[in-house]
């Protein structure tokens, strides 16, 4: 079978039609107001239709209508295969249906208020080939309209008072562009803050606008609110809670067999009844402050309230108890007099143990291979009010597979294992306030854990302690981490006569190591609109604080002792201080379904003093790796302009106190569910004191900029949307300290000897 492909890209098209290549809007007038620039640009989306004469629906390359011509003949066979993988489908004149865009655009002027607005349209027969034509659109947008007035006329009076008391934060006000978003959310405003007092049947479909342009100055609209005709006499009416039944089925779904009641609430449950009766009553009934507008309110227990309703569902799902779970608010009776909801709660118990089981297989760009597993085991409920205790096993092994970047030899194996268990409240545990539910979901969770750590040759780390932190989201974009109690005792266990000779040259080394306390307390503040409906491009921001050692220091300052006084201890071992804020911001800008540019800066500063001018070792910052700049290995920047050690173990005193980040990366579909990414990374960590032992080290404005890393790369990405795998191929193009050539480029060695493979499970950022 011979192939060939012309470069003809009409010669096989069906009778009658005419190839679509492509479009143009031209607007008689540009818009001058904000809702006109929105109301432009779902114009163009209207308008949009990508041609099959390019690739990625702008690059001129008509490639794929090649291959259609050439290619559709065949049925079967490789000539099939391409047609199928590489061919791209007509789209003709016909299919891009300009009658129907040009109607859609006409009816998006109305909706933004540009009541006089045109929008016409015209077909340009290539001159060269009649079957090819594009389509001009011709949009005048002309003046748009705005609100003058908006009342409320036609309900029921206390629905009427409702709606006046709450108008100061309406969308709709005098002076705004007339647009229907606005006037949808308005509507939807209304219709929620009536659900939320109790008119259980309201919905936005019940409010009308009707809109005048006669009575008021040109370029005027007045409105006027009123109900939907037809509205039923139920939307009108005010319901309050009765009483409340929850029905507990197994965890096989058997059907409940036996009753009890708590406080006028009653409890079906199969066999044995596994929640507690008085914290079922308080994630029912709690009393919730909310707020409605320009109302705000205690909510009384008896009137009806969607927010609550949420709420309740919410509260509930979290715990974790139940496998499912539907609430329903019943109408006591069918009488017309009837304003009372009974409850119903119907659930099924969930499984009372999850477990988890992971292994791994990690190739490390610091030619550190091993396998990695992790066991994990919860037992939900545990006292009956969604409380649960998880104990997680975990190990990992480690062998040099090849010389580092920084020449450094063979067998340094290493290898490492912990333990921990944690029990978690669904619920800030104290202090409380009375039996009252906090209105956001929240949790409790003690830990405890213990990890170990060899580096084989070098030393063994013991590091366990346990701590108390507070998790709460109060709003969908917003959570905070509390740890006011977090207490780490680190013990060095072992030390080889190779450590003790690097010790004697890099003392801040082994003080970081040496065994200490570190009590400490945490605050982590994180912002997230990923799952906020709208957005499309997503911010994700998290910003943490640590103070360590600052209120035993104080303890020891009431006794007498200066606050500036070395090697106080804890229990007969010295404590670490210091102070430490980090904060990491990521973008995602999708261009379109397919292609987006991620981009992230993160930075951090670390400050021992008092007690210790040393950090720990394991609060230092360190950058290089999978899901950092990944064209040095993982510890293999820094810090500042110091030059990695040669030596095998090199990378182990590679951190600083102050850390500088940026990513970007462009990522972009290849096939199927294979992706590619191609990255640019910067940064480094340096020194905020003076060390005589890595005089470039420290942090200096003059030295900043050529001390700042850089690399780029290529990567392919698996995704299986559950799970993606991550292939990397970074490439450097500055190193930060001297190598003794000339320029920016000044990576040493061969090129291919000096780039870095990174295998990893997930996105960088």
């Amino acid at each position: 079978m011979g192939l060939t492909v012309s470069c003809s890209t009409t010669k096989n098209l069906p009778e009658g039609e005419v190839l679509y290549t492509g479009y143009k809007v031209n607007y008689q007038s540009k818009p001058t107001t904000k809702i006109g620039v929105t109301a432009e640009s779902e114009i163009n989306s209207a308008l949009n239709k990508a041609p099959s004469t390019k690739i990625l629906g702008f690059i001129p390359l008509p490639f794929g209508m090649w291959v259609y011509n050439d290619f559709v003949k065949y049925k079967k066979g490789f000539g099939k295969w391409i047609f199928n993988k590489f061919a791209a489908k007509p789209v003709f004149i016909s299919t891009v249906n300009p009658e129907v865009r040009t109607k859609i655009a006409k009816n998006l002027l109305q909706d933004y208020g540009y009541f006089n607005g045109t929008s016409d349209y015209h077909v340009i027969v290539d001159p060269k080939d009649s079957l090819k034509a594009q389509i001009t659109y011709d949009i005048d947008l002309k003046n748009p309209y705005f609100i003058d007035t908006l009342y409320y006329k036609g309900f029921t009076p206390n629905v009427m008072n409702i709606m006046e008391r709450t108008k100061k934060r309406s969308y709709i006000y005098p002076g705004i562009q007339f647009n229907v978003p606005d006037l949808d959310q308005e509507r939807n405003r209304i219709s929620t803050m009536l659900r939320n007092l109790g008119y259980f049947y309201f919905r936005p479909d019940y409010l009308v606008y009707q809109a005048d342009t006669t009575i008021v100055r040109e370029g005027h609209v007045m409105m006027r609110m009123v109900p939907a005709a037809g509205i039923p006499a139920v939307a009108q009416k005010q319901y309050y809670v009765g009483d409340v039944t929850v029905d507990i089925l197994g965890k096989d779904g058997q059907i409940p067999n036996k009753t009890t009641e708590y406080k006028g609430m009653k409890i079906n449950y199969y066999d044995k009844l596994k929640v507690r009766p008085s914290m079922m009553y308080r994630w029912i009934n709690y009393q919730a402050y909310i707020k409605n507008d320009s109302i705000r309110l205690l909510q009384s227990k008896r009137l009806y309230s969607q927010y609550r309703q949420q709420r309740i569902q919410e509260k509930i799902a979290q715990t974790g108890i139940f496998s499912f779970m539907d609430l329903q608010y019943i109408p006591r009776d069918t009488l017309a007099t009837c304003d009372t909801l009974d409850v119903s709660l119907q659930a099924t118990l969930g499984k009372p143990l999850d477990a988890e089981f992971g292994v791994n297989v990690l190739v490390k760009s610091t030619d550190q291979a091993g396998p990695g597993a992790a066991f994990s085991l919860t037992k939900n409920n545990v006292f009956g009010g969604g409380e649960s205790w998880n104990v997680t096993l975990k190990g990992s092994y480690e062998w040099q597979i090849g010389k580092s970047r920084g020449g450094g030899g063979s067998s340094m194996n290493s290898w490492e294992m912990g333990a921990s268990t944690s029990l978690s409240f669904p619920r800030i545990l104290f202090p409380t306030f009375g039996k009252r539910e906090y209105d956001f979901q929240a949790t409790t969770t003690f830990k405890i854990y213990a990890e170990q750590l060899n580096r084989a040759k070098y030393y063994r780390l013991l590091a366990f302690g346990g701590n108390a932190t507070y998790d709460f989201q109060p709003s969908s974009v917003r959570k905070f981490s509390v740890t006011p109690f977090r207490l780490t005792f680190n013990v060095l266990q072992k030390q080889t006569d190779e450590f003790k000779q690097i010790a004697e040259t890099n003392p801040a080394l082994y003080l970081s190591l040496e065994n200490q306390f570190i009590p400490a307390m945490d605050f982590s503040y994180t912002y997230d609109n990923s799952s906020k409906r709208g957005v499309k491009n997503p911010i994700w921001w998290q910003t943490s604080f640590t103070s360590a050692g600052n209120i035993v220091s104080c303890f020891y300052a009431m006794f007498g002792h200066s606050f500036k006084e070395k090697n106080k201890g804890l229990l007969g071992t010295p404590f670490a201080q210091f102070v430490k804020l980090s904060t990491d911001y990521r973008y995602l800008w999708n261009i379109d379904s397919k292609n987006a540019v991620a981009m992230r800066v993160a930075g951090g500063v670390l400050w021992a003093y008092g007690n210790k001018d040393i950090a720990p070792y394991t609060e230092q910052y360190f950058v290089g790796g999978a899901n950092s700049i990944r064209a040095f290995p993982v510890r293999g920047l820094g810090p500042g302009g110091t030059k990695p050690h040669t030596g095998k173990y090199g990378y182990l005193d590679q951190v600083g106190n102050v850390r500088l980040e940026a990513n970007i990366e462009y990522r972009f579909p290849i096939w199927g569910d294979i992706h590619g990414a191609v990255f640019l990374d910067a940064g480094n960590i340096w020194n905020m004191r003076y060390d005589s032992t890595k005089p470039e080290a420290q942090l200096k404005l003059k030295t900043l900029p050529k001390q700042i890393a850089l690399g780029t790369g290529v990567g392919i990405r698996y995704d299986l949307d559950f799970l993606v795998f991550r292939l990397d191929w970074g490439i450097p193009l500055h190193d930060p300290w001297e190598t003794g050539k000339k320029g920016y480029y000044n990576i040493e060695g061969k090129f291919i000897k000096q780039t870095a493979l990174n295998f990893a499970i997930g996105y960088p950022f």
